[in-house]
């Protein structure tokens, strides 16, 4: 059924309980049920929905992997590590797909029992005999407002657990090969992003990641913006775009993060490194 079918079914309901009025359970039950069945008919299937969903995130998954955009946001470590935890990584790309099917299903349910709320309290208002006071045009735009946002809502979920997903793979490889912090990456500057002021101030920001190896060895300590749990995590708020970029080596970390063993650690590393260069010259 089209939109347009749908609108008929609100109006006609509309029209028939302005004239006739609340004067039996039975009118109103029966536009309820004529309305349910056209806003199912009007958005298709859930399995429809959820195969929409399936190839949007297989998409961002295979930007991510096949394409390597996911190894940008991990300087230094080579795909073919990556390659070694698909297993895990595709494991979390269906875990996503189920979570993002159940909530495209329950903000349907949702949006389908609020429209019909909306009639039942409205239609029982309506005196027996139908009432000439009716903002007919009002009480259709009124019913038909919600469902026909929700399409732009469900591509908006898409969008947003693209991002969950991306987020989520990224940590499962930094966790893999032992990030030591995480650089903070808004996209404040991305055209007609809606972001958060907050995010947009933690642009550049280097957090360190909490019970890391180099922290427990006393080579780091926090910078000037903490630990990343201390914060909420990247595509954790909705529709947050913002993304990290991991650390691994201490050279790549800010002089106030690296403690006085740190950085005699590192200066011992670059003597080696300028030796062993030397050695084989």
């Amino acid at each position: 059924m089209t939109t347009r079918a749908y609108d008929e079914v609100v109006s006609a309901a509309i029209n028939d309980l302005a004239a006739n009025g609340f004067d039996s359970v039975e009118r109103v039950a029966y536009w309820e049920a004529q309305i349910r069945a056209a806003a199912e008919a009007m958005l298709g299937s859930a399995a429809q929905a959820e195969e929409t969903l399936r190839r949007a995130m297989a998409q961002v998954y295979a930007r991510l992997l096949d394409q390597g955009k996911v190894v940008q946001m991990h300087p230094g470590v080579e795909r073919f590590t990556v390659e070694r935890l698909r297993p895990q990584l595709r494991a979390e790309l269906d875990r996503r797909i189920m979570a993002s099917a159940q909530l495209i299903r329950l903000n349907r349910r949702q949006a389908i029992e609020k429209t019909l709320q909306r009639f039942s309290g409205w239609s029982t208002s309506i005196p027996a005999g139908g009432s000439d006071n009716v903002d007919r045009r009002e009480e259709k735009a009124t019913l038909k407002k919600a469902l026909k946002q929700l399409p732009f809502e469900e591509r908006r979920v898409l969008i947003d657990q693209g991002h969950k997903l991306t987020a989520s793979i990224a940590d499962i490889i930094a966790v893999d090969q032992r990030a030591i912090a995480v650089k903070w990456n808004s996209r404040w500057r991305q055209p007609g992003y809606n972001y958060r002021e907050d995010h947009k101030e933690r642009d550049g920001l280097i957090y360190l990641l909490r019970g890391c190896w180099a922290a427990e060895q006393g080579l780091i300590k926090p910078g000037g913006a903490g630990y990343y749990d201390q914060v909420t995590a990247f595509a954790e708020e909705p529709f947050c775009r913002c993304q990290g970029t991991y650390i691994y080596n201490l050279r790549d970390l800010p002089a106030e993060m690296l403690t006085n063993k740190g950085r005699e650690a590192l200066d011992e590393a670059r003597r080696k490194a300028r030796a062993a260069m030397a050695g084989a010259y």
